[in-house]
């Protein structure tokens, strides 16, 4: 399953460690003080209290990938957490470890060869992971506290690729990626917003997978579905918290295989 880079470049470094510290923090603002029991709309079955554990566990696994190295797939996910025993606690306990995550990502050259599960297989991947995987779910807590949350446009274009130039390797945790196919169709995802504008990525499905093809090349014929839309919510559509039927969005072409496209990657 081949794939490619896609509209977008990796911002500079420096960008994801501060943006990271940025997220993280307004990730724990939203729930301190929040119910720990109250359910989060976006990740059916958790808690904010699920959510923040997550949260604050996974910053902690990606450090430690990073201060280590790794140059294998790691056997298990257990680290030391720190856990506190009050729920109540968490908010205060996520925001607790940006200092640990900050002199980790200082320490650590971006272009040190690592095991990583997509495209890049250096440090700097998990600096642009940690930030989308942290962004998403800070929009998850503000929405489930009823906040109205804000994205950069600039950061929110640039996980659309990190999300679309890394799907085709999530094989290895979401398994309806693997059998996301199609005989030449293509779907194409437009900036519409000023700050993102003219930024496209196009995917063709091919009966072996599918690959995101090279920004900028031309297509034979015209795009089987296409999807526009401001940067932010053309990332909360690829990670299945907006559908393209809302009216944010501006639909062309055969919206079957936009169906397919999403059946097969949720995750």
């Amino acid at each position: 399953m081949a794939t490619t880079s896609g509209a977008g470049h990796p911002l500079p470094y420096d960008t994801y460690r501060e943006a990271i510290e940025r997220e993280t923090h307004r990730f724990a603002d939203a729930v301190r003080g929040g119910d720990p029991a109250q359910a989060v709309p976006s990740c059916p079955g958790w808690t904010l209290a699920d959510l923040t554990r997550h949260v604050g566990g996974l910053q902690r696994w990606f450090c430690a990938l990073l201060a280590q190295r790794v140059q294998n797939p790691p056997s298990s996910r257990d680290v030391e957490l720190g856990l506190p025993d009050d729920p109540q606690a968490y908010a205060d306990w996520v925001a607790a470890g940006v200092s640990a995550v900050a002199a980790v990502l200082r320490d650590t050259d971006p272009a040190a060869a690592m095991w990583t599960w997509g495209e890049d297989p250096h440090a700097r991947f998990w600096a642009r992971r940690m930030l989308f995987e942290t962004l998403v779910h800070r929009v998850d807590a503000e929405r489930a506290v009823g906040r109205e949350p804000e994205v950069d446009p600039t950061l929110a274009a640039d996980g659309v690729d990190e999300f679309l130039v890394n799907l085709p390797y999530a094989g290895v945790f979401a398994a309806g990626v693997t059998k996301l196919r199609g005989d030449g169709e293509t779907v194409a995802f437009r900036c519409a917003d000023v700050d993102a504008d003219g930024e496209e990525w196009r995917v063709r499905l091919e009966p072996d997978g599918f690959r995101l093809l090279p920004g900028g090349e031309p297509g034979s014929r015209p795009d089987t579905a296409a999807v526009r839309g401001d940067a932010a919510d053309l990332l909360l559509l690829l990670y299945g918290r907006r559908s393209y039927r809302e009216p944010v969005f501006d639909i062309s072409g055969d919206t079957t295989v936009l169906d397919r496209w999403f059946e097969h990657t949720a995750f």
